[in-house]
């Protein structure tokens, strides 16, 4: 008795080191209330466990009257994304239910955290025109991130997916609902099947299988989103007019926080193209935008550009070359070097970094399962995540019209399937079949929303070439409000003729400020109408209606200058100045 005592006293002063133990730690972003934060304790390798590393993770409790029992488990893609700061907006989608966002291992909201600035800063040079120092970069990188202690070898997804597993062993959940999109599509299948007593449901967004070699496929999923689009010829077009004169383009660095201008060739944009599709907001605005270069209009590259700095400041490309070098890259064959600087790169580091090729999974299992795509996803298209969910023995495959990658982000429609699903996982489809649908229509039917079909609810309204007037000044104005002082100035004196002049009987003062007037209202009220309904529009132009508003304010410049000729006064000659100098910078620069 007094050995076990002892025994007791002596395991309960140990400091924990068990593989699950979890930290709580303040939450590194805002959360709703009844959140709470903390690390995992895993073993970087559990081969060999004697390092530890933490796993972010995030836990929200719901407070509904009906609240179920098993949560669901969340996990973005990549690899290399973060999760956590996705909380709230899962919390919402699923009330009635815990909501536990994790992190990969090695991402941001993990430690260590492996950045790997030096590749974001070699992709941003060879967009700069310097060459090509990708090798360079990863060898110090490894280096870096070798004298902090990391072991490459234990960032992989079989690994990532031991950390999901433990993660719900140490927070005492008996089961819970998986929910991947893209790379933890990848994860939470493995997930599934190796603790599948624990698995209620899966949800795989945008299915990435493990049987597709994504590099080998890549240029041909873009050049298909193209062409389903109807825009591939044109597309193409630009590209070969790129290649042959490259575009200089205005963009900043957002690891050095300056101002660079790069030099995009026809592949470089092709490249951006293949990213930027991931998002419904996009593929709306695709037709004039790719009209745009065709015909030669290169300001349209420059929200693009920018969000490439973006891209690279936002991930942790220590881990995202891990995962890949291991799981991804040695089952490609690159038989042919891709036009991509993506696939370029990660082929180089990885030549680099030789790492180990990890073993397959072929992870399958026998919990429902709804795997949903985006008609217009240009990197987990339907082509292979369909199958691929066929395939699956209690799965459901669901796409969704003018969607792209990650349909739960944009589609309001999908997120409201996916939530029905986990409701109820095993329910019948009892709605008739339709072409988006395939699948089982009994143990693993996902049960749609009442009133949004899949086929039809479209993110945003799809632009034409005709309804856009190409121009880069909004974009300009929305990173630089400033930039608008000519068009505020003349809408204010324009309100103050209008004013003024009616008060005072001067019928021509009062009609000039009338037309500034209303040609400052239709212009604002076209233009709010565009960004209500898609605002990544403006990073092409403006609604086509603008340009033709040009001539009621060419109208209310040439009423203040008769005004001006019937009474010289000073008002007068302020307002013909404003109005001469917004029609130069209308005509010169906006237009």
């Amino acid at each position: 008795m007094i050995s076990r005592v002892l025994l007791a006293l002596a395991l309960s002063l140990t400091p924990p080191t068990a593989p699950g133990d979890v930290e709580k730690q303040p939450c590194p972003v805002a959360m709703p209330e009844s959140t709470t934060c903390g690390f995992l304790v895993v073993p970087e390798r559990r081969d060999s466990p004697d390092r530890k590393i933490r796993v972010g993770y995030a836990v929200h409790v719901s407070t509904a009257e009906d609240r179920k029992p098993d949560p669901v488990v969340y996990m973005s893609g990549g690899p290399a994304s973060s999760s956590i700061q996705l909380t709230t907006f899962l919390s919402q989608m699923f009330p009635d239910r815990d909501v536990v966002a994790v992190e990969q291992r090695g991402s941001r909201y993990s430690k260590p955290r492996l950045g790997c600035p030096e590749l974001a800063e070699a992709m941003l040079d060879r967009l700069r025109g310097s060459g090509d120092g990708t090798a360079a970069a990863a060898g110090e990188c490894r280096r870096r991130l070798e004298l902090q202690g990391v072991d490459l070898r234990g960032y992989t997804t079989r690994e990532i997916a031991a950390d999901v597993v433990a993660l719900r062993q140490a927070l005492g959940y008996p089961s819970w609902n998986l929910f991947g999109v893209s790379y933890s599509t990848r994860v939470m299948l493995d997930v599934a099947a190796s603790d599948p007593v624990a698995v209620r449901s899966v949800v795989l967004d945008s299915f990435l299988p493990e049987s597709v070699n994504w590099y080998d496929d890549a240029e041909r999923n873009l050049g298909d989103t193209l062409a389903r689009l109807g825009l591939k010829d044109r597309f193409d077009a630009a590209v070969a007019r790129l290649n042959a004169s490259p575009a200089r383009v205005p963009t900043r660095d957002p690891l050095l926080s300056s101002a660079f201008t790069a030099r995009l060739t026809g592949d470089d944009v092709a490249t951006i193209m293949a990213e930027a599709l991931h998002g419904a907001d996009v593929i709306a605005v695709a037709p004039p935008l790719v009209g745009a270069l065709a015909s030669g209009r290169d300001e349209v590259l420059r929200p693009l550009a920018d969000a490439v700095g973006d891209g690279l400041a936002s991930h942790e490309f220590g881990l995202y070359e891990a995962v890949q070098c291991q799981d991804e890259v040695p089952f490609n064959t690159f038989t042919t070097k891709s036009r991509l600087f993506t696939v370029q790169t990660d082929k180089a580091v990885c030549d680099a970094w030789k790492l180990p090729k990890s073993a397959a999974v072929n992870a399958t299992t026998q919990a429902p399962v709804l795997v949903v795509g985006g008609q217009f996803d240009p990197t987990t298209p339907a082509r292979t995540s369909k199958p691929a969910a066929e395939a699956l023995p209690n799965a459901r495959f669901v796409e969704f019209a003018g969607t792209g990658h990650a349909v739960f982000l944009a589609n309001p429609c999908g997120r409201r399937h996916i939530a029905a699903f986990v409701a109820a996982p095993t329910q019948s489809d009892s709605s008739p079949s339709s072409p988006t649908q395939s699948g089982p229509t009994q143990s693993g039917a996902a049960r749609p929303a009442a009133d949004c079909a899949p086929d039809k609810a479209t993110v945003h309204p799809r632009l034409d070439p005709a309804d856009l007037h190409i121009t880069g000044a909004p974009y300009q104005i929305s990173r630089s409000p400033w930039l608008a002082a000519p068009f505020a100035l003349f809408a204010l004196v324009s309100l103050v003729q209008l004013v003024a002049g009616a008060l005072k009987g001067r019928a021509v003062t009062a009609f000039a400020g009338l037309a500034g007037t209303a040609f400052s209202g239709l212009v604002a009220q076209s233009v709010y109408g565009l960004v209500s309904q898609n605002e990544t529009a403006l990073g092409a132009g403006v609604p086509a209606l603008v340009a033709a508003y040009t001539w009621v304010a060419a109208g209310s410049a040439a009423l203040t200058l008769a005004a001006l000729a019937l009474r010289r006064r000073g008002p007068q000659c302020v307002a013909t100045v404003v109005a001469a100098g917004f029609l130069v910078w209308w005509f010169a620069w906006f237009l």
